[in-house]
């Protein structure tokens, strides 16, 4: 399997950093993971993340220098 990243689509979510693959913003999983959710919790709200999803929205948020602990 290959690493799954972020992706900027102009016709996916208007272009805001989606999880590839899905409609899921990296914004939402930060804003789960700030607010103390479990990875588990995360997946189960979001079951189509696949594995490795949340390991690249916290890389995306690292890299842009966006603060993902609660």
């Amino acid at each position: 399997m290959s690493r799954v990243e972020i992706v900027s689509d102009p016709n996916v979510m208007s272009g805001d950093p989606c999880i590839w693959g899905t409609r899921i913003p990296a914004e939402t999983v930060i804003v789960n993971l700030r607010a103390g959710h479990t990875l588990e919790a995360i997946l189960d709200a979001y079951p189509t993340i696949p594995p490795g999803g949340i390991e690249a929205a916290i890389m995306w948020a690292e890299a842009n220098g966006i603060e993902w602990r609660h």
